[in-house]
């Protein structure tokens, strides 16, 4: 596939050189792209960190809420998202008669947010700085910088005390997940067999859901190798994909992988490859998506903040599922009953099988996207040619998320029955964001 300049590559210097057609906030400053800027320097660090994708999840959520919250005051009659939301507290409003500037009053509320919650500080300090510069050569007068950075804190402050509560400290602190021999039952995984990622993540306060359960799946299939049972019938569908891989399917699968530490081995050597979460994967799409259809710089805040915080609920919901049904992988059973030199397509990562995450998180952010922007947008998906040289199109926003989905069964990490109801699960969690937020 033909490589090119992934979208994000020239974005600061858009922001500083190009001005805006309108100019509502009388700076020469494109205020469209600053924000796409933000967000994937703060996928570089997620990648850097390698954060898992619940909790990269997590930081996306919060920084790109952060963010909306401070620039929704530029435009008149938007609505705080986090006031419908669980655990916020009241969010700060300017002060009447005072002059800001929103667009640098969300710089600032997305950065304060983004370094509370990473590891990795420094570059995204050094990216803030610009940024501040930037607006500071375009000649926004001293008090109303002031007012605008001092907007942002108070809006950070409370979005920072709401991650503060949310149950992520507590389960830091839980002891080690054990895993035992039981039939059917989800084991440690070749080739590294690493301990469970996130066991304890049903246990985070989700945005919207009232629960982790509130959107409970049908349990999987039974574990019954009879050969007339459904779950015999999915384990031969995954044994008898990877025997029959096609070209296509092949591409899909390494495609949609997004997983974010696979790790190679060659003799005694172990060797890794980092690269973007499922979730900072639908942040680019999002970035292509609202670029495509030139959406205004509030609207864009108000998707972003949307679609992280479907994401994050759709990790929480398929993370208690995942560690109630405790499904045993595809290469577990392969192994034990057909093959035992049987490996899958992909590295299997670390957790329970059902239901399958990708087909949660990403038709619960697809059926938001398009909500927000049309039912029929086709795109060209460069997001993965900074990790992989691959590119792909789509003819429509839920159609790149089926084919996340049905992309975990050709990897041979999941089987049918989590790809479809893990879609059935995302479906149920995006239509309830789309009710709250119309």
């Amino acid at each position: 596939m033909k490589k090119s300049i992934p979208v994000f590559s020239a974005c600061l210097c858009i922001v500083v050189f190009v001005a805006c057609k309108q100019k509502k906030e009388g700076l020469s400053i494109d205020t469209t792209a600053i924000q796409h800027q933000c967000v994937h320097r703060l996928t570089e660090v997620i990648v850097r960190d390698i954060l898992t994708p619940p909790v990269a999840s997590r930081v996306y959520a919060y920084s790109n809420l952060a963010y909306y919250e401070a620039i929704r005051f530029k435009e008149q009659g938007s609505y705080s998202i986090a006031a419908s939301m669980k655990g916020f507290g009241r969010m700060p409003l300017p002060v009447a008669g005072e002059a800001y500037n929103y667009t640098l009053a969300a710089v600032g509320s997305f950065f304060r947010v983004a370094e509370a919650l990473s590891f990795s500080k420094d570059s995204l300090v050094i990216t803030e700085k610009k940024l501040f510069d930037a607006f500071q050569q375009a000649g926004i007068p001293t008090r109303t910088y002031e007012n605008s950075l001092l907007l942002a804190d108070t809006i950070a402050r409370v979005i920072i005390a709401r991650a503060a509560h949310d149950n992520y400290k507590k389960t830091r602190g839980m002891p080690r997940y054990s895993v035992f021999k039981e039939q059917g039952k989800w084991q440690q995984t070749p080739p590294d067999y690493a301990d469970a990622t996130e066991p304890n993540w049903k246990l985070i306060q989700p945005l919207l859901l009232d629960s982790a359960a509130q959107f409970k799946p049908v349990p999987p299939p039974p574990y019954d190798w009879q050969k007339n049972s459904p779950f015999y019938q999915e384990v031969m569908e995954v044994y008898t994909v990877k025997k029959n891989m096609t070209s296509s399917r092949d591409t899909i699968a390494h495609y949609w992988d997004d997983n974010p530490f696979v790790t190679g081995h060659e003799g005694h050597f172990t060797f890794a490859t980092k690269k973007t979460t499922p979730g900072g994967h639908w942040m680019g799409i999002t970035a292509i998506l609202t670029n495509q259809t030139k959406t205004s710089d509030v609207k864009t805040a108000r998707i972003y903040a949307l679609a992280a915080a479907a994401i994050f609920d759709g990790f929480i919901s398929c993370w208690d599922e995942k560690f109630r049904s405790r499904k045993v992988r595809p290469i577990t059973a392969i192994r034990e009953h057909i093959d035992p030199n049987w490996n899958a397509l992909l590295q299997t990562p670390p957790f329970p099988e059902y239901t399958s995450a990708h087909s949660v998180i990403t038709t619960a952010v697809a059926t938001v996207l398009t909500s927000q922007l049309g039912t029929n947008i086709a795109f060209h998906d460069t997001t993965e040619l900074e990790y992989l040289g691959l590119d792909r199109s789509f003819p429509s926003i839920l159609a790149a998320a089926d084919e996340a989905a049905i992309s975990r069964l050709y990897g041979g990490i999941h089987f049918r029955s989590a790809v479809m109801e893990g879609k059935k699960q995302g479906q149920q969690i995006g239509k309830l964001y789309n009710s709250t937020f119309k």
